[in-house]
């Protein structure tokens, strides 16, 4: 029986959104896991990666069997881009494990005081991935394009609290392995504000056809050229 192209799309989607759902409910874990000073917590975060690595897979696997149905247009450009998405996702997980990993090892030593508000640039980074994927599921570019200024703001907590955390070191040594951890962890959250970014513009160009990555506003030629050959 012949499949209908329409139909495997729309399950490729929903495998996509249900990994969504799960890299996001790694990163509140994980950060959770910090705030709480939870090893259970985080260890559970760590276990979990391997599901979202394995949703990743599937959907390349799925992706690759309707590329084969020789798709075209818009239907051409939701499967490569599903694909795309899935990586990022995937990346999200991978950096939820390392926040928790760096939970367990803050947990066995006295909590460090700090002003920059954690839980805060979390928020950011993740409203950020909720609304690339809006965009992505209501085929909504413009709140794609909104998503991309907000990455300059996780930057900055990012910047800021490693120069908090750098008094930090420079005025006691002893404070020298928390404050790497925590430098690990932001960074961990400004990458998935990267990740986010990325899907923003993923979106973009699945709905536009334009290539926006650094600024650019083409389309992207090898696969357009693929689009209209087909």
């Amino acid at each position: 029986m012949i499949r209908e192209p329409s139909r495997d799309i729309s399950v490729l989607k929903e495998r996509l959104l249900i990994m969504a759902s799960r890299a996001e409910a790694a990163v509140n874990r994980a950060v959770k896991a910090l705030i709480r000073r939870d090893d259970n917590l985080a260890r559970q975060t760590r276990e979990e990666d391997a599901m979202i690595d394995q949703m990743e897979m599937e959907i390349d696997e799925a992706a690759l069997g309707l590329l084969e149905q020789g798709p075209k247009g818009l239907d051409l450009r939701m499967v490569t881009m599903a694909m795309k998405i899935a990586h990022d996702l995937e990346r999200v997980g991978d950096e939820a494990t390392t926040i928790s990993r760096r939970c367990l090892d803050l947990s066995h030593e006295p909590p460090l005081p700090y002003q920059v508000d954690i839980p805060r640039m979390a928020t950011l980074a993740l409203q950020m991935l909720k609304n690339a994927l809006d965009a992505f599921v209501n085929r909504d570019p413009a709140k794609a394009r909104a998503v991309i200024p907000s990455d300059a703001d996780v930057d900055a907590l990012n910047k800021e609290f490693h120069r908090e955390l750098t008094g930090y070191m420079a005025k006691d040594p002893q404070t020298i392995s928390r404050c790497l951890s925590l430098m690990v962890i932001a960074k961990s959250l400004e990458r998935i504000a990267d990740h986010a970014t990325n899907v923003a513009e993923e979106v973009v160009y699945l709905y536009e056809g334009n290539d926006i990555r650094h600024g650019g506003r083409t389309a992207r030629p090898a696969v357009e050229s693929a689009i209209h050959s087909v």
